[in-house]
C-alpha cells in the first residue's frame, strides 16, 4: 500500500511539472524544437539595411549595430540625410530669398543716380515718372538682375521718387491732374556728384559732358521784306519782277529811283520832287488825289509806295533753311496780370516764335526769381506752350532774354512793366 501511495505522488508530480514545462503538447501546438527552427532572426533583419536608391545605410541599421556592441545611441540625435526632393527645393527656393527689400533698396538708387548722370539731359526735362522709369531706370539695371519696386520697401514708384525728392535731388511737378513729372534736376547734389558709374557700363552709358548736355542757343537772323502786290505792278514790271516777290526798303528805293530816272520824272526847277505820271497816279495817289496831286518828293513817293507794299519777314536758324511769314514778326509778350487776393503773376508768351524751348525757359526763369512756374497751352495753337510765374517778374525775364538769350529788347513788348525801384527809406 505504502508503495501504491509513492507511485501516485510520483506520477502527479511528473503530470505537474510536464504542464509547466511545456513538455506536454496538445493538439494543434508546436515543440520547442519545431518553434526553434521555424522563428526568423529579427536582429538580422534589421542589421545594415541599405536603400536601394542611395546606397546609404539607414539610421535605424547604425542603431541597432551600436546597440549590438554594448553602447546605446539616442535616435534623436541622429542626423537625418536630406533626400533629393528637399535638395531641390532649396536650390528653387535660393533665388527668390536672395534679394531682400534692403537690396533691392540700393539696386533702385544705383539705377536712378545711373539714369540721372548718364542719360538724362536738362532738354529732356520736365519728364514723366513712367517715361523715366521705363526709358532710362530699366536700361541702367545690371544684368542678370531685375528692378522690381513692389519687391522694395517703397512698394510704389511715386514714394521712392517723393524719398529722392525729401533728398533734394528733383523736384516733382504735376502739370496736369494725377500725372506727375521730374521738373528739375540738382545736378550738383554731393550723392549724384559722388556717384561712380558701374565697370559694366558701356561708352554709351558713360557721363555726357556738359558741352553735350546743354545745348547752345543761338537767336535767329531777322530780315523785314515787303511783298509787290498788283496794285504796284506796274511800277516794279520793268525790273522784270512778279507778283508777291519780297524785297527790301533798300531794294524798294532803287527800283523806284531807276523808274523815274529811266523815265525822265524828276522836276526840272527842283529836283526834291517827282513828276506823277499816270502809272504813278494809279499806284501811289488815292482816287480823290487825282486831279489835285502833280507831284510828290522823294520822301512821299517812297513812304507811299511801303505803305501800299505787304510786309512780310524772314528768320534764319543757324543751321536751317530762311522761313518767309507774312506780316509783322510777332513780339515777345511780357504782360503782368492781377489775380485773387491782389496776387500778380507775370504771362510770357509767343517764345516759339524765336525758337525758344519754353520748358527749358521756365527752368531758368524758376531758379533766378525763386517762384512756381506753370506752363499753359497757347489758345489756338497745338502744342505751343505759355509761361505763367507768380509775382512780377519782368526784371527777371527780360534779363534772361537779352542777356542770354541774346534776342534784341526791339522784340520785346512789355519791358516798361517792370516794377520801379524806389528809395530806401532811411
Amino acid at each position: 500500500e505504502q508503495e501504491q501511495e509513492q507511485e501516485e505522488e510520483e506520477e502527479g508530480m511528473t503530470e505537474a511539472g510536464g504542464v509547466g514545462n511545456g513538455a506536454v503538447n496538445l493538439p494543434g501546438t508546436m515543440s520547442d524544437a519545431d518553434a526553434d527552427a521555424d522563428t526568423p532572426d529579427l536582429g538580422g533583419l534589421c542589421l545594415d539595411v541599405e536603400t536601394e536608391q542611395e546606397g546609404v545605410t539607414t539610421p535605424a541599421g547604425q542603431a541597432t549595430a551600436g546597440a549590438g556592441d554594448g553602447g546605446v545611441e539616442d535616435l534623436e540625435t541622429l542626423p537625418l540625410a536630406p533626400t533629393s526632393t528637399d535638395a531641390g527645393s532649396e536650390r528653387e527656393a535660393a533665388p527668390a530669398v536672395a534679394t531682400t527689400p534692403e537690396q533691392m533698396d540700393k539696386l533702385l538708387l544705383q539705377c536712378f543716380l545711373h539714369a540721372l548722370k548718364c542719360k538724362v539731359k536738362k532738354a529732356d526735362l520736365p519728364l514723366l515718372t513712367s517715361t523715366f522709369l521705363k526709358i532710362y531706370m530699366y536700361p541702367c539695371c545690371p544684368e542678370g538682375r531685375t528692378v522690381d519696386i513692389k519687391r522694395s520697401s517703397y512698394k510704389k514708384l511715386s514714394r521712392f521718387l517723393q524719398a529722392m525728392q525729401h533728398k533734394q535731388i528733383i523736384q516733382m511737378r504735376e502739370f496736369s491732374k494725377g500725372v506727375e513729372s521730374i521738373a528739375v534736376v540738382n545736378w550738383h547734389h554731393t550723392e549724384l556728384r559722388s556717384f561712380t558709374v558701374p565697370e559694366e557700363a558701356t561708352a554709351d552709358e558713360m557721363p555726357l559732358a556738359e558741352s553735350e548736355t546743354e545745348v547752345v542757343y543761338q537767336p535767329p537772323e531777322i530780315c523785314s521784306f515787303y511783298s509787290i502786290p498788283s496794285r504796284l505792278l506796274p511800277l516794279f514790271q520793268h525790273a522784270g519782277l512778279k507778283k508777291d516777290a519780297a524785297l527790301s526798303s533798300v531794294d524798294v528805293r532803287n527800283i523806284v529811283t531807276n523808274y523815274v530816272k529811266s523815265n525822265e520824272l524828276i522836276d526840272d526847277f527842283n529836283k526834291n520832287y517827282v513828276i506823277v505820271n499816270p502809272t504813278l497816279c494809279d499806284c501811289v495817289l488815292e482816287s480823290s488825289e487825282y486831279h489835285g496831286v502833280s507831284k510828290l518828293t522823294w520822301d512821299d513817293l517812297f513812304n507811299r509806295c511801303l505803305e501800299r507794299m505787304q510786309k512780310c519777314h524772314q528768320m534764319t536758324f543757324p543751321g536751317q533753311r530762311p522761313v518767309v511769314r507774312k506780316g509783322d514778326v510777332k513780339a515777345i509778350i511780357i504782360d503782368v496780370a492781377q489775380r485773387a487776393s491782389n496776387k500778380k503773376v507775370t504771362l510770357v508768351r509767343n517764345l516759339d516764335v524765336y525758337g525758344v524751348d519754353a520748358q527749358k525757359f521756365g527752368n531758368i526763369l524758376q531758379q533766378r526769381a525763386q517762384a512756381s512756374v506753370t506752363y499753359i497751352t497757347a489758345p489756338g495753337t497745338k502744342g505751343k506752350l505759355d509761361l505763367q510765374v507768380q509775382g512780377n517778374q519782368v526784371h527777371h525775364v527780360a534779363k534772361i532774354l537779352t542777356e542770354e538769350y541774346k534776342i534784341l529788347s526791339k522784340y520785346i513788348e512789355g519791358l516798361n512793366k517792370a516794377p520801379k525801384v524806389g528809395k530806401k527809406k532811411r
